[in-house]
């Protein structure tokens, strides 16, 4: 009998609420992996940073995760090293405009390296990308050779560019008001004072500037892209006279102060007659 009520007891016990229904609340419980209270528990799901392990603060972590716990993808290294890549593109790119970097000399990963106090890696990814760009060529086995740009090269590039920029450059002038020009001329002036000092790779930087905002008023990113990238392969070093090379610096800078203020008085004759002796008549 006694064994009877126990099973009976125990049929008659209350069941335990549904999956479904909250305890507490009387709301939906969280089924797994839904974000809820227990979803940190769930393999799979993202998890809060935690100190010792996120040495990259603000490099939110992948979705998925090794069992482990550890994050798949972005990772200290992988970032660090990008940004030591791109330090030392710009560097060896300021290098190559200023003439530190001699045409047709070749240079070596490990050497650069030691001189950047970086890893080689870095230096190799880095010229890898200027050997894209045609700035340098692979010699196996010895390193990088400084591409020598020939006149006839740097012709060729002026006329691709005119052919791309002079009929934006024509069209903008008919359409941007003067205002908008007018907030160039800073730009204008800082290719002024880095001709002025013969500083070629503040030149070059200032130059690029100054095209990108005028090309940018056109609102084509792809124009843009392309613009850019013979502007810099136009400005890689030429073997010339340095007296001559700060001269064209002086007059292609007065130029870009010339174009504003042809562009401001809204005179479309003058703007194309410089538009177009700028690219005919200028190595930048």
């Amino acid at each position: 009998m006694e064994q009877g009520a126990a099973r009976e007891r125990t049929t008659d016990a209350p069941s335990a609420p549904p999956p479904s229904a909250d305890p507490a609340h009387g709301e939906p419980a969280d089924p797994a992996g839904s974000g809820g209270p227990r979803a940190a528990r769930v393999p799979g799901r993202a998890r809060s940073p935690q100190p010792g392990r996120d040495a990259a603060p603000g490099i939110p972590y992948a979705r998925d995760e090794h069992p482990h716990g550890e994050p798949v993808g972005l990772g200290p290294r992988p970032v660090r090293r990008h940004s030591v890549r791109g330090q030392v593109l710009e560097a060896l790119r300021t290098a190559l405009v200023g003439g530190e970097l001699v045409p047709g000399e070749v240079y070596s990963a490990p050497a650069l390296a030691e001189r950047f106090g970086v890893s080689a890696t870095p230096v190799r990814e880095a010229m890898q990308r200027l050997a894209v760009e045609g700035a340098v060529e692979v010699v196996p086995n010895r390193g990088f050779r400084v591409t020598e740009r020939t006149p006839r090269e740097l012709a060729e590039l002026a006329e691709i560019r005119a052919l791309i920029e002079v009929p934006v450059m024509l069209r903008l002038a008919r359409t941007v008001p003067a205002a908008r020009w007018a907030e160039l001329r800073p730009l204008a002036e800082a290719t002024a004072t880095a001709a002025a000092r013969g500083d070629r790779a503040h030149y070059a930087e200032a130059d690029r500037a100054f095209h990108r905002a005028v090309l940018s008023l056109a609102g084509n990113r792809q124009l843009l892209a392309v613009a850019d990238d013979l502007h810099r392969r136009s400005q890689w070093p030429l073997i010339s006279a340095p007296a001559l090379r700060h001269g064209v610096l002086v007059a292609d800078a007065a130029e870009h102060t010339a174009l504003l203020d042809a562009l401001i008085a809204q005179d479309l004759t003058v703007v194309q007659s410089l538009v177009r002796e700028h690219f005919t008549g200028s190595e930048c």
